[in-house]
C-alpha cells in the first residue's frame, strides 16, 4: 500500500509541475487517504499480534 502513496505523490508531483493543479490535488488527496489507511491497518495487525503472542505463554 505505501508504493500506490509514493506512486500517487509522483504523480502529483509531475502534474503540480506540469500545471494541472486539479489532478495534483486528487493524488494528494488519494495519496493522504492510502497513507491513513496503511497506518491504521499496521496498528490493528501490531495490536492483534500482541494480544495473540501473549495469550500463548
Amino acid at each position: 500500500m505505501l508504493s500506490w502513496v509514493v506512486t500517487f505523490l509522483i504523480i502529483a508531483l509531475v502534474a503540480g509541475l506540469l500545471g494541472f493543479g486539479g489532478i495534483a490535488g486528487a493524488s494528494i488527496e488519494i495519496a493522504k487517504i492510502v497513507f491513513f489507511i496503511a497506518v491504521i491497518l499496521f496498528v490493528v495487525s501490531a495490536l492483534v499480534g500482541l494480544f495473540r503472542g501473549r495469550s500463548n505463554v
